[in-house]
C-alpha cells in the first residue's frame, strides 16, 4: 500500500508501472529495504502452530501462543539495497486483492531474487528453549515464509533459511 496519486487522465495499468517502487517497505528517508519486524514475528506462531511441538510436562500444551505473546522481533530488518535496485514482477492478480473473487488484472511488485539479513529477536518466556525457537525459525523460514505469495498462502515466493544464530 503507498499513497502516491495518481496522475490526471493517468490509466491504472500507467501508474502500476510508475509506481510500483513504492509497494516496497523502505525507510523513508534512506529508500533502503527492508523486511517488516511483523513479517518475521508473525511468522513464528505459524510455525510453532504447523509444527504443534508439545511443551514437555504441560499435557498436549503447545508454544503456539508463548511465540504469539512472548516473542519479539526487535526492529525491522535492513536488507541493504535501496528500492530502486530490485527488479519488477507483473503478475495476473485479482483486483480486489481476494483470492477467488472474480476480475483479474495486472499488477507489478518488487521482487528480490537473493538477500541476506541479521535479526534480532527478544524471548520473554523461558518456555522457548533455545533448541525450539531455533526448530521453530527453520520451520517458519521452510513451510511460512515471508512477503508475498508465500508458502503459508500456497506460494512459492519468501522462503528463507537460517544460517546461524547467536544467543546472549
Amino acid at each position: 500500500m503507498h499513497d502516491t496519486p495518481k496522475l490526471d487522465k493517468e490509466r491504472p495499468d500507467d501508474y502500476e508501472i510508475r509506481t510500483w517502487r513504492e509497494k516496497h517497505t523502505y525507510h523513508p528517508k534512506t529508500g533502503e529495504v527492508h523486511i517488516p519486524a511483523m513479517a518475521l514475528k508473525q511468522a513464528l506462531p505459524a510455525a510453532a502452530k504447523r509444527l504443534g511441538m508439545q511443551i514437555p510436562g504441560r499435557g498436549k500444551s503447545t508454544y503456539t501462543k508463548y511465540f504469539e505473546g512472548d516473542v519479539l522481533c526487535n526492529a525491522d530488518i535492513p536488507l541493504g539495497i535501496g528500492k530502486d535496485e530490485t527488479d519488477p514482477i507483473t503478475i495476473n492478480a485479482n483486483s480486489d486483492g481476494v483470492r477467488g473473487s472474480g476480475k483479474r488484472v495486472k499488477r507489478t511488485f518488487p521482487m528480490i531474487y537473493d538477500w541476506e539479513a541479521t535479526a534480532e529477536f527478544t524471548i520473554f518466556d523461558d518456555t522457548i528453549t533455545i533448541p525450539v525457537f531455533e526448530e521453530v525459525m527453520r520451520a517458519a523460514g521452510q513451510s511460512v515464509g515471508i512477503g508475498r505469495f508465500r508458502p503459508e498462502n500456497g506460494g512459492i515466493n519468501g522462503r528463507f533459511v537460517p544460517v546461524s544464530f547467536s544467543w546472549h
